[in-house]
Parts: C-alpha cells; structure tokens; sequence
C-alpha cells in the first residue's frame, strides 16, 4: 500500500465511509485497488463570497473534463460544514460556504483545511489543501466599555497601572499592533510584549495629580492593528483622584463687617463667615471658632461651628463698647487653619435720657440786679450718639428766664428783666432738657430762687393825714392815738422807726407836748392839754 494510501487511510474521508454506512470489505476493495495521482494547495482570502473561484482542479492536477464527469468526481471529506464545491462541468473548485478564518482556526497559523477529489472506474484519490489567509476584518475589542482607577494624589511619580488589554483575533499584521493613550500631562504609555508574543500596556505617572485642580480624568486608550485599512478600538480610562489633605481652609472674606442694636436679644443674628477647603470629604469639613477672646468678650458673641453662623449671645451698651473686633478661625479635620477678622460695629438706640448737672447757682439774687445775669451754669451730657445724644434745653414759659448754649454740653440760665422781690420775692425755675431721639428722651430739673431784697421802697402810711380828739385836763403819758406805716421791702429794710418832727406850737417845740414810741408809732401827752389855751395841736410824724 502506497504513502499515499496510507494517508488517505488516515484522513477524515474514512470518517465520511463510515458516516454513510459503507460495509468495511467495500472499503478495504476500494482502497487497494485505488490509485493517487497528485497533491494540489490553494491560497485564498477568508470571507470570499460564495460561488468564488477557488481554482482550477482539471487543469492543475491534470485530468480532463471528460474524466472528470465519467469518473464521477466528488469532494470526500469528514467535516460537517463543506466549504468548497467542484464544478465538474468546469473543472473548477468554488466557495460553498462562507469561510471565517478565525471561526475554522483560530489563533492558529496558518490556517487551512484539507479535503479529497475522488473518481471512479479507475480509482483515482487527489489531495486538495486550501489555505485560508487572514483578512483585516476585526478591531481589536476590549472587554469592557470602560477601565476606572482609584489614584490618590499622593501617588509617586513613576507609579505604574496596567491597563486591560484589547483582543483582536486577526493574526500577523492584521493583529493589535500598538496602544494610544490620548495625550495628557500626567500619564504616558509604556508598551510590553508577552512571551507568547501579545503585548499589553501600563500607564505610567509622571506629572503629580491635583484633586483640586482635576478632580477626575477621562482618557482613552486605542488600540490600533496593523492592516490595511487600520482598524482599531477605544476604551474609556476613568481616573478619580483620591483626596489627600493638601490644602487649608480659606476664608471668602479676610474682613466682615457686621451691624448690631445695643439692647438686641440674645439670638440677635450677625453675620456669616464662610471658608472653603478645595479638598474633598472629611478633609474639606471646615470648623469654625473664635480665636483669642477677651473675656468680656466671649461672653457677648457666640458662632455655630458647622455653619459659621454668629449670633448675639449676651447683652451690649452701645455706651460702652461701640465695637467690637474678633477673630475668627476655620479649621479642617487635618488641622489646617486659616483666621479672619469680624468687626461688628453697635449702632445706639435712645436709650439715655439727658443728664443734667448744675455746675452753679445763684441764690439768692439781688433784685437790683440786671437782665442778662447769670443766674445757673448747667452741664448736661447725653451718652447716646448723633442725633440720639442731641440736646435742646428749655426753661418753663412765663418765667423771666432764658437758656443760652455757651460751650458745647454746657448751658447758661440768664435773667430775662429786671427783678423786684416786692411783687416776686422767688421763682421756680423748671429746666428741661430733651434729646433728639425717636422717640425723644428727656430729664428736668427745678431750681428755686429767692430773690434778695434791696431797700428800694420809702415807708408808706395807710393814710396821708390823721384826726384824734383828746379831752382836755387829760393825764399826762395818756395814749393818745397810733400811727402806722408800712415798708415793702424785706427784713431790715422793712423795720420801721417813727419820728416827730420838731415843729413850733405858740412857740413851743411839739415834743413839748407829745412823745411818740418809735417802734410802735403810739402817740403819748407828755402834759395835760387846756382847751382854752391850745385847741389844736397840728404835728408831723416821720416813719
């Protein structure tokens, strides 16, 4: 038996005998008194359309159409799926089936399959190989859509990550040739080759990652194959940088300016601070806290640490503090800080009523005294402010006063007209002094003056002229009659002495004959009178 038996023994066309039930005697006959001829290989691209020249079996292996018919012709083999059919009115071998190279082999190369023409009468065996060539009709493919790393910014530089790589299940030149990465500042591609010849891919740092800058990176990594026409394929590189405590908290502001009512509630609302910390999570949480309080101070504001709220805590006098400077501090979880100024200015209510304070007063006054006289100096303060803390001092109407505004918070209460105790011996003067405010706020004062008397008036008698009748042979030191007189002035200047007046009575001086007491005016016979020598006695008394 010939080599070529034996092969033919071998092949998959005993397999197809034996699929179609032929008995084994049959076969033995079939097989020894067979002859092989010749041995042909054809080349020809994957995915040739169907009805596609193979080639030409008559002619390559040299036989004749007419054999070719009367020997019945045929393709042998043990395959399910048969890709070629032979013309034999033509001779030639075409494409039954499509043909994908990497369905029938795989990663194997080169690919082929191989089947026999067989004739009868005599038997004739001829070995056909056809070679499948591979043809660029598949992108290299990733397994997934996309490949996600977890980097954090401290990453070292030279730090690698190896990427997944593509699949592509052409062969040779039509294989994956090379990896893109599309170009950034952080990450360049390296290249490596398995020992079983497909290569893969590593990222590789080389400029450190800023979260706060680029919190997230998208890249694409291709894949590219060496055919004609180049396919390739894409996969989506997600990076998320991972936070690291590099960056302090930092104020919006680094001075807030805030108003406040004295006498607002506790709760009053302020201001808000607010800081920022470019890192991420925990390491972005700020706190917040006063820096430094006096302690005066940090009994009158409070803050919400979470919110930077500041609220009015205590009670404030705009009297007091007009103010108030705090610092402010933010703090994130690493310990970063950066501090701020908060200044929060009070803004006075009316809530003092003027002050007075009478420097000098003069009383009592003298009635001679002329208008224009100073009369009181008064301080008056208010500790309120602007319009708050403005005064007007008045003094009540109908008085002979007036208010004059010499220095600044001082008054000057003067006379208005001339005095005289005899028609007003004092005064209650009211000052009153008022303040601008709304509403407005005042306070008084009374000052009560006496007028000093100055010995202006002459007595007065009630009458201009007097009569009195004394009976003759009278007793001596009889009263006689009173004479009275009075003195508006005041005190000394009112004390009265009476006086006669020496005057002449038939030659006789009048004290001759009447005496009078010069504290009470009774008037006293110092002889007894006669009718018939002195009728009348006219007499002068001075007071």
């Amino acid at each position: 038996m010939t080599m070529a038996l034996e092969g033919f023994i071998r092949s998959r066309n005993v397999k197809w005998l034996l699929y179609y039930g032929l008995r084994w005697k049959v076969l033995f006959f079939i097989i020894y008194f067979s002859r092989v001829s010749g041995q042909i290989r054809y080349s020809i691209p994957e995915e040739m359309k169907k009805g596609s020249i193979i080639g030409n079996v008559a002619q390559d292996l040299g036989l004749d159409l007419k054999r070719l018919r009367a020997g019945r012709a045929r393709i042998v083999t043990g395959e399910s799926v048969q890709y070629t059919e032979l013309k034999t009115d033509k001779g030639i071998l075409v494409v039954s089936e499509r043909i994908d190279r990497e369905q029938l082999c795989g990663d194997v190369t080169p690919c082929s399959f191989s089947f026999e023409i067989i004739l009868e009468n005599p038997m004739e065996l001829h070995r056909v190989t056809v070679e499948i060539i591979d043809v660029n009709d598949h992108p290299p493919i990733f397994p997934k859509n996309d490949i996600k790393f977890e980097i954090s910014e401290s990453a070292t530089l030279g730090s690698r990550f190896t990427l997944e790589s593509a699949d592509d299940p052409d062969v040779g030149l039509n294989a994956l040739q090379n990896y893109v990465l599309t170009p950034n500042y952080n990450f360049v591609l390296k290249l490596y080759v398995n020992p079983d010849g497909s290569k893969y891919a590593e990222m590789v740092l080389q400029k450190p990652l800023d979260r706060e800058e680029h919190p997230r990176l998208s890249l694409k990594l291709i894949a590219i194959d060496g055919g004609n026409p180049q396919r390739s394929g894409t996969v989506n590189i997600e990076i998320t940088v991972l936070d690291v405590n590099d960056n302090a908290p930092v104020f919006n502001q680094s001075v807030y300016s805030a108003t406040v009512m004295e006498n607002a509630p506790k709760g009053t609302y302020i201001t808000t601070v607010n800081a920022s910390d470019a890192d991420s999570g925990s390491n972005g949480l700020v706190t917040y806290f006063f820096s430094n309080l006096k302690r005066n101070v940090a009994d009158i504001f409070k803050i919400d640490e979470t919110t930077g709220i500041i609220c009015l805590a205590g009670g404030i006098d705009y009297e007091k503090d007009k103010k108030y400077e705090v610092r402010v501090e933010a703090k994130d979880q690493g310990g970063l800080t950066d501090t701020s100024k908060v200044v929060i200015e009070v803004t006075d209510v009316n809530d003092n009523a003027p002050l007075m304070n009478v420097m000098s007063f003069s009383s009592p006054l003298s009635e001679n005294s002329p208008p224009g006289t100073t009369v009181a100096i008064i301080n008056i303060k208010d500790a309120d402010s602007e319009r708050n803390g403005q005064i007007t001092c008045s003094v009540n109407i109908n008085l002979p006063f007036k208010i004059k505004s010499s220095l600044s918070s001082y008054y000057t209460l003067i006379s208005d007209v001339a005095f005289d105790r005899e028609t007003t011996p004092e005064y209650n003067i009211t000052i009153t002094a008022t303040d601008s405010g709304s509403p407005p706020l005042s306070s008084s004062r009374t000052l009560h003056l006496r007028i000093s008397d100055v010995n202006d008036n002459a007595p007065l008698f009630n009458q201009s002229s007097y009569s009195a009748y004394v009976i003759e042979n009278n007793s001596p030191g009889m009263s006689i009659f009173t004479v009275s007189a009075r003195d508006s002035d005041w005190n000394q200047n009112a004390k009265i002495s009476y006086h006669l007046e020496d005057t002449q009575i038939s030659g006789t001086s009048v004290p001759t004959y009447i005496s009078i007491n010069s504290e009470t005016g009774v008037l006293h016979a110092l002889r007894s009178f006669d009718f018939e020598q002195i009728k009348q006695l006219n007499l002068v008394v001075k007071a």
